[in-house]
């Protein structure tokens, strides 16, 4: 997955203790004698710490993608949960340290070279490397929170989707098992109470991927808040169609108006091609509905495959 490389963005003062242990480190143990000597150590335990200040600071930059060539869909994903002008931000403030930190440990060794007390300069340099590295501590907190959110993102691929949509208990995870002849996989937005169901299968050498988001598209819109309505609308980059499921026997717990009502605030909220197929044909309870497209139980597959072929001639059709 996209975010996935993204390693833990450690504090400025664990970025710090790093390095200026690894730099005492790297001279214990070793006998200085005479001004060269001494002159040499604490050169390289500056350098020594600069490096792996900069070293660490441009991998939190070069791990973060590059957000202009991110697909639409993840692009926005991560505008809403994180902001993506505020990341640019941060990661250009570190990208400005790790320059500086490089900058003064050159500048420091040069006046090293020039003066009798190198154990002075060197502490001079430590405390200004502290200093840059204190003013971006806001920044480096912000990445590690914003890439714990971004990795609990599902894997959504950029590919022809099917988005299963409906009130709970009415067969929509049932539909995305028989549609993709597998157990789904379950991933979890961060702002859902719930996993993300989605499956994948095969139409020649295209592949389609099926998803069944409760917490987004399972209950009525005034209900959710401003967040969970940007998510609906990212999915919009996806080529996807939406498929909005009808218990018509009632079992699930919900009258007809209640699910035509939220059918209703689906179609305005989610600008895609929408199919409505009445489930639990196969129940005595069912009801033949005029505002479905077409019917099927997911309990005997009768009507599955059929809708399943609609559901893939509209996504062809919105290619177009």
């Amino acid at each position: 997955m996209i975010f996935e490389k993204i390693h833990t963005v450690q504090t400025s003062d664990e970025l710090v203790d790093k390095a200026f242990r690894r730099a005492t480190r790297a001279m214990s143990g070793k006998k200085v004698t005479g001004r060269e000597t001494l002159l040499k150590a604490n050169e390289s335990m500056v350098l020594t710490s600069a490096n792996i200040l900069t070293d660490n600071l441009a991998n939190i930059v070069r791990r973060f993608p590059t957000f202009e060539d991110l697909p639409p869909f993840y692009y926005e994903m991560a505008d809403i949960l994180v902001g993506v002008d505020e990341l640019r931000k941060s990661l250009a403030r570190i990208d400005w340290a790790s320059s500086k930190i490089h900058e003064i440990a050159r500048e420091y060794v040069g006046k090293m070279r020039r003066s009798r007390d190198p154990v002075s300069l060197r502490k001079q340099c430590f405390g200004r490397l502290g200093s840059i590295m204190g003013s971006i501590d806001k920044e480096l907190k912000f990445l590690n929170e914003a890439r714990n959110k971004l990795r609990k993102l599902p894997d959504v691929h950029n590919e022809p989707t099917i988005v299963v949509a409906g009130y709970p208990n009415i067969g929509k995870s049932s539909f995305v098992s028989m549609a993709t002849g597998a157990r789904p996989e379950i991933a979890s937005y961060p702002f859902t109470t719930k996993g993300v169901s989605i499956g994948h299968f095969m139409v020649g050498n295209d592949r389609y991927q099926v998803m069944d988001t409760p917490g987004l598209l399972d209950r009525p819109m005034s209900e959710r808040n401003e967040i969970e309505l940007q998510a609906i609308t990212a999915l919009k980059h996806l080529n996807a169609v939406v498929l909005f499921m009808i218990d018509a026997s009632e079992t699930c717990g919900y009258e007809i108006h209640e699910q035509t009502n939220m059918l209703e605030e689906v179609r305005e909220q989610f600008p895609l091609p929408l199919l409505v197929v009445a489930n639990k044909s196969d129940l005595p309870q069912f009801r033949e509905l005029d505002i479905v497209d077409m019917q099927m139980s997911t309990a005997t597959g009768e009507g599955v495959q059929e809708v399943l072929g609609k559901l893939i001639a509209m996504v062809e059709k919105s290619k177009e």
